[in-house]
């Protein structure tokens, strides 16, 4: 018991170490270096220490408007988040009953999850780029003479995120459904309970933790999703692709600072979504289980 440990162990430690460093070093260098004082730079050491490039991202740069494209970007995520949301449930629920071709469904809709992120952006263009010509050859002509294009953030772009965000969110919902007791709904349908009705008062309960991950999945992979929004997203940018704009443009910290900001949105959403879970895992917890509530 408690003997000396070996190389092994050594060696995988200093592995995770390298690992912990690529994977949290950056962020925090970032988040560090955006708080220079006026005239700092981009590298270490600071120059003194200030929320100066906080005010100027405030100000504006003058090149792009990142409160625009900030809020172009929240907006996307929001909805994102609601339809990767619904219809994953949705989903998960029709392939808890078998179905001819449900096999073939299940690998076509997690294909996206293989096929490179620029491919599937390429193709979402050019299917909107055929639209809009078919549109302008062979449309009505009230129509045909003012069409510019169909392709927009809530369009073409929100099919684009929705390709990467539906598999991780169907996925989910298969681990939850599998394990997941029928013997619940068969009580509920022995009282009485309308399928909305087992649905609303038993299994929603049960799963409400799981959806609300799905939900954080949903709005966090929307929120810097960047290779598949280059082609599809339209005449303005989200702000992952303002971002990238500015890393070839300007040299300012204000470009950390911008990083800091959308760092900071994310792990909001995130701590806000693991509250959320644990608020109803404890009720759950306390309460055995909501199954059965409200069905009187």
């Amino acid at each position: 018991m408690g003997g000396e440990r070996g190389k092994a162990f050594y060696f995988l430690a200093f592995f995770f170490a390298l690992y912990v460093l690529f994977l949290y070093g950056p962020m925090i260098a970032i988040f560090v270096l955006s708080f220079q004082g006026p005239e700092g730079g981009l590298t270490f050491p600071m120059n003194g220490f200030s929320f100066y490039w906080f005010g100027k991202l405030y100000e504006g740069n003058g090149i792009i408007k990142i409160g625009a494209s900030f809020l172009r970007s929240f907006k996307l995520g929001l909805v994102v988040m609601l339809l990767t949301v619904a219809i994953s449930v949705a989903a998960g629920l029709a392939f808890r009953k078998k179905f001819r071709g449900s096999a073939a469904l299940f690998y076509i809709a997690i294909a996206s999850l293989i096929v490179p992120s620029i491919i599937t952006s390429l193709g979402i263009a050019l299917e909107f780029r055929i639209m809009d010509d078919v549109v302008r050859h062979y449309g009505p002509s009230w129509l045909a003479d003012t069409h510019t294009t169909f392709m927009g953030l809530f369009t073409s772009g929100l099919g684009a995120h929705l390709t990467w965000t539906l598999p991780f969110g169907l996925l989910i919902m298969f681990a939850i459904f599998n394990r997941f007791n029928p013997a619940y709904e068969e009580a509920a349908r022995d009282l009485g309970a309308t399928p909305w009705q087992t649905f609303r008062h038993v299994v929603l309960p049960i799963i409400l933790p799981s959806v609300v991950g799905i939900g954080l999945f949903g709005f966090t992979l929307s929120w810097d999703e960047i290779a598949r929004s280059s082609q599809v997203i339209g005449e303005v940018n989200t702000l992952p692709l303002d971002l990238q704009g500015l890393t070839t443009t300007v040299t300012k910290p204000d470009i950390y600072a911008l990083g800091t900001v959308t760092s900071a949105v994310s792990f909001v959403v995130i701590f806000a979504a693991l509250f959320a879970i644990r608020a109803l895992q404890n009720r759950q917890a306390k309460q055995g289980s909501d199954a059965g509530s409200g069905m009187v």
